[in-house]
């Protein structure tokens, strides 16, 4: 399948088994290292949409930087999202993309529903 995108992070076990998981099933994505390059605040309200989720169930709330920032759980998606662009590290990892939807990689198997027809 063609158009499917992760967000990556190397140096995450669940990024790490979630491509290979990929891989093994025949599914090549294209791999956006997302700390190096930093999705926009219209790329995280497209992963929201795709993602079908809060913004707070796909930001990384136990992240030091989250404290640091003065965020809460109880904050609104319009902060959190602006968080996240800030600080891409906030960003759950990985999310893989596909025919206009999207999953969070946790567990890695998760993915594969985007595959099923």
């Amino acid at each position: 399948m063609s158009d499917v995108i992760i967000w990556h992070n190397p140096r995450c076990s669940k990024s790490r088994q979630t491509l290979a998981l990929l891989e093994e099933n025949g599914i090549t994505p294209t791999v956006r290292l997302y700390l190096d390059d930093a999705p926009d605040l219209d790329d995280l309200k497209a992963a929201q949409a795709a993602l079908g989720l809060r913004a707070v169930e796909f930001c990384r709330v136990n992240e030091a930087a989250f404290a640091e920032a003065g965020l809460s759980k109880t904050d609104d998606d319009a902060t959190l999202l602006a968080a996240m662009a800030a600080t891409p590290k906030l960003i759950e990892r990985p999310i893989v993309f596909a025919g206009g939807k999207a999953a969070l990689g946790r567990p890695p198997e998760q993915v594969l529903d985007l595959f099923k027809v």
